[in-house]
């Protein structure tokens, strides 16, 4: 009789002081962040203004749902896809990834999970059936989502994500997802 013995295999990341496991909640550092400055950006007028902008297009979620379809389909960037970080908001984003320094991946999302703009390509358009999206936008009410740590192979990181609303004023008009790198949060 052969005896087999099924091995796990557990991914160890440093963050800090504290050990984390990958596929574990986030670490107590990224979820004060996440609560904090993070929470702080969805009411940052240049994002505010780009989920507004995209919002008075009023597009269906059939139309919606045809770019998604699109740009899963496509290999590489579209002009569609440029436009979304080469807009002003995008670039916006990217000056917060540099100067934060924890950002990987950022995307902000109009009132129905598409995206308005982003960091890096998407591998999705529409991520309006996904907690990140679902979750943060609550059906206009607002709250925040924190993925639990996971590796990221587009950027080799250890990667959280977080999501919260992007807010007119008291009002909920969108969301944005941000990629924390937990290594490099303090």
């Amino acid at each position: 009789m052969r005896t087999f013995i099924a091995l796990t295999t557990l991914v160890l990341v440093l963050s800090g002081t504290t050990l984390v496991l990958a596929g574990e909640p986030a670490p107590a550092a990224v979820k004060a962040l996440a609560q904090g400055k993070l929470s702080a950006l969805g009411t940052d007028p240049i994002i505010v203004a780009a989920v507004k902008a995209e919002n008075a297009k009023g597009k269906t979620l059939a139309q919606i749902k045809a770019r998604d379809e699109e740009w899963q389909k496509t290999a590489g960037m579209d002009a569609g896809m440029k436009a979304l970080m080469d807009g002003e908001c995008g670039k916006h984003l990217r000056q917060l990834a540099a100067s934060l320094g924890y950002l990987s991946e950022t995307f902000v999302m109009d009132n129905q999970g598409a995206n308005v703009a982003m960091t890096d390509k998407t591998s999705d358009y529409w991520q309006g059936d996904e907690p990140k999206f679902t979750e943060s936008f609550a059906a206009g009410k607002g709250a925040v989502h924190i993925s639990d740590v996971k590796f990221d192979d587009s950027s080799q990181t250890y990667l959280v994500q977080v999501s919260v609303p992007v807010r007119d004023g008291a009002t909920v008009i969108g969301a944005i997802t941000f990629g924390v790198d937990v290594e490099k949060v303090k």
